[in-house]
């Protein structure tokens, strides 16, 4: 059984994508479209894309380039105008608003470049509030935070308020939140864009490590050519196109915050 549908007291341990040769996300012909004044804005066209289990993907491109746009609709965030999104088997075009939003809080984890912490709460109870929309027992909730915290390494700031915590320490309980709940997929909108050299190397380790320990899909938007270096594959935007791709073997964590650290000299 999948883990990531059914959440349970531990975070998976394991890879959680399988070995078939379908991709657990496909786009085909992806568009978005919206009206603004008396014109028509088209940030993402006809877009064509296979995301296998398990990969990481970084998104780069100008401003406008139809990057954020693309990584909304693959979270379930917002809607296709045209074309078609298949994740897991499911056609997203073809689920309710409730059906979609229940979708994306059981399969999707997002890591938001300002954190988007609530301040008034503890990294502890942060982390714990989307599993409030989860039916599982106190101690199940409990079991799955700690467990997060751990994971991340701020476990010992468990009770420390926002404004308590360094910028990496809120990002590093952002991402225990992203994955409390167990996702296949997780998802950032320039997670790194906030920090210094140092917290962003820690949180770029800490994020390939969730691709290759846990087996988690990880799809990334950066400017950060350093930080797209971590990925096993590099795609770019323009216009809301695909206009290149470079591919690159998975790297160790140890290689990987090597080349983010030799951008700064």
């Amino acid at each position: 059984m999948n883990q990531a549908h059914a959440p349970g007291p531990e975070l998976a341990l394991a890879p959680a994508g399988g070995s078939s040769a379908e991709p657990l996300i496909r786009c085909r012909g992806l568009s978005k479209s919206y009206v603004k004044g008396n014109n028509l804005i088209t940030p993402l066209k006809e877009l064509d894309l296979d995301v296998p289990a398990g990969d990481f993907l970084a998104l780069m491109g100008p401003s406008g380039s139809g990057k954020t746009t693309l990584l909304n609709l693959i979270a379930g965030i917002d809607r296709p105008t045209g074309g078609q999104l298949v994740i897991n088997g499911i056609d997203l075009s073809t689920l309710s608003r409730g059906r979609l939003a229940d979708w994306r809080t059981t399969h999707v984890g997002y890591v938001f470049q300002l954190y988007n912490l609530v301040p008034v709460l503890t990294a502890y109870e942060n982390v714990e509030l989307p599993l409030l929309l989860h039916r599982m027992s106190a101690r199940e909730r409990h079991e799955r935070v700690r467990t997060a915290l751990q994971l991340v390494g701020i476990a010992d700031r468990h009770d420390h308020y926002p404004r308590q915590l360094s910028g990496g320490q809120e990002q590093r309980v952002a991402i225990a939140r992203a994955i409390v709940a167990d996702p296949m997929i997780i998802v950032g909108d320039e997670p790194t864009g906030d920090l210094d050299e140092e917290s962003a190397r820690a949180v770029m380790d800490l994020l390939t490590r969730l691709c290759t320990e846990l087996g988690k899909t990880l799809i990334l938007v950066t400017h950060d050519a350093r930080c797209a270096a971590y990925a096993r594959r590099t795609l770019h935007l323009e216009k809301g196109r695909l206009v290149g791709a470079e591919s690159r073997r998975a790297a160790p964590v140890a290689e990987g915050a090597q080349a983010h650290a030799g951008g700064t000299s």
